[in-house]
């Protein structure tokens, strides 16, 4: 799982006000080799939730991350690649989101974040 899937998931527990972002539980991570492409990356960068690509790119291990950032640093080649690696290239192989507010686990299988309610929470 993309950390760009992992900002998009929430936890849609009945009840649950805080459902985002999903904590990781890490047991395997992996990186894999994606095209770079600018306009991709400077079309999904209004739509990142900034603070939780970085907490969870630290959480795997990656922390080239700047903490704050403007639109400005989509003219800079650095900060784009950098930007492109948290985004794509970082996987959750093997482990689990967590949800903030009820530490309720969703399992990540081969890269697949298992997201089905139980029936008492819908």
């Amino acid at each position: 799982m993309r950390l760009l899937t992992h900002n998009m998931l929430s936890s849609n527990i009945k009840g649950v006000t805080n459902g985002f972002p999903l904590r990781l539980e890490i047991e395997k991570a992996v990186e894999k080799q994606v095209d770079f492409n600018v306009d991709f990356l400077k079309n999904m960068f209004v739509k990142i939730e900034w603070k939780a690509l970085v907490d969870a790119s630290r959480a795997m291990g990656y922390v080239d991350l700047p903490d704050q950032t403007e639109p400005s640093m989509l003219d800079s080649d650095e900060f784009l690649k950098k930007f492109h690696h948290a985004l794509l290239e970082l996987h959750l192989e093997e482990g689990a989101l967590i949800c903030p507010e009820t530490d309720r686990r969703f399992p990540v299988n081969k890269g697949i974040p298992n997201m089905l309610l139980h029936e008492d929470e819908v």
